[in-house]
Order: C-alpha cells, then structure tokens, then sequence
C-alpha cells in the first residue's frame, strides 16, 4: 500500500452508522497501522431527541460532540492519515437531494484516498431507512462509474438472519466474509455508547443482532 493509499472508507448517512457493524474491523485495521476513512453524510439532525435535544439544531450538535468521541475510542481520529469527512446533506431527505450531488461525493473520496475497500449499506439499506438505500445507491453508482482497475473492493454490511418484511427480504444478501473482533470487545462496547442519544438504536440492535456485536458480517461485491 503506497501512502497515498487508504486500507478501508466506511461511506454511511448517519453518525453512528459506523459503530455498530464496523467499528471492530476499523479497530483491527488501525492497530495494523494502516489508515482508513470515514465519510458521514448528514449530521443526523432528524433523529430521536430522546429528551436529551430540544430541537434538530442542538441535537446535531450533541451528535456531532458524541461521533467525536466515538471516533476516538475507535482510534479513527488518533490514527495519523485517518480521516472522517463530515458533510451537511439533510437527514431524513437523501432521496430528495440530487442523486448526482451524492455521487460526487463518494466518487471524490473514493478517488482522492484510493482505498482499497470500501464499505456502505447494501440495495434494501439493511433496515429499509429511506437516507441508507439512497447512500446505497450514491456509492455503487460512484463505484460503477470508476474505471475497473481503479475500483476498490466493495462491501455491504450483511446479516445472516433475513429481515421480516418481505420487501427488504427480497433484496437481501447474506453474507460473505465475517470478522471476529472479540478481542476488541470492550473499546467496542464503550464506542458504542458514546452514541448516547441513539440509545434506542443500540438496544434494537443488540436484541436483534446479539452476535454482531463480536461477529461482523458483510457481503462482498464480486
């Protein structure tokens, strides 16, 4: 890997997209020494307040304080040449934005750092989320648009239980490749936590997906 050259871009809407799925495998990478990315397309303004925001403007400012401290605990922001780009696209409205405007935006980064994988939410967004298809959609179609040697291997996060709802079911890719991050189970744990104002999220994650915790799963392009 040359140094301008990137091991790993994470490419999500959200902050907190990263933690759960992810975060040991970034954890794994950047104890190798090796530099990733991670670039976040709102700031998540139209989430759950939980009581803790009284509106969208102060709440993206508390999400933006807790993916701070997130990326810290996982090392992303400590690690020299690792970097997280944080845009300002409205959460909740990817869909409505122009496509091509998305697209730029994942096709730059994906040129600027030539990483060697990138990872983003598979067709169905893996929940249906309106902002995970539309990022879905942005990032293969800044992928596709690459000449082919210059691709870097793509990747979907994947879980091995179905989705209920018969649409998602449809466009549901089991996956591929899994990476136990046991030993970082701990750090793992803390840096999701960080995400305080997403605690509902991080219960529903934990009593759906349990082995996702230590197990992460994706689905590779071929």
């Amino acid at each position: 890997m040359t140094d301008a050259q990137m091991k790993f871009l994470i490419i999500v809407p959200h902050p907190d997209d990263e933690v759960y799925g992810a975060s040991g495998t970034l954890m794994n990478l950047l104890s190798e020494g090796h530099r990733c990315g991670l670039v976040t397309l709102t700031r998540g303004e139209a989430g759950r307040t939980l009581g803790l925001a009284e509106g969208p403007e102060e709440l993206a400012r508390m999400r933006e304080v807790e993916l701070a401290a997130c990326l810290e605990v996982i090392g992303l922001t400590t690690t020299p040449g690792s970097v997280h780009e944080q845009h300002t696209f409205p959460d909740k409205y990817l869909k409505d934005q122009p496509l091509e405007a998305l697209i730029e935006v994942a096709r730059e980064a994906m040129t600027r750092h030539k990483p060697e994988t990138v990872l983003t939410f598979p067709p169905n967004g893996s929940n249906g989320h309106p902002d995970h298809v539309t990022t879905h959609r942005a990032v293969k179609a800044a992928w596709d648009s690459l000449p082919e040697h210059e691709r870097p291997v793509l990747w979907y996060y994947a879980s091995e239980t179905p989705p209920e709802n018969e649409e998602l079911r449809a466009e549901w890719l089991p996956p591929n490749l899994s990476h136990d991050v046991t030993e970082h189970i701990t750090r793992k744990l803390q840096a999701i936590a960080c995400h305080r104002t997403q605690a509902l999220s991080t219960v529903d994650f934990i009593r759906k997906f349990p082995q996702r915790v230590t197990l992460e799963t994706f689905y590779v392009v071929d």
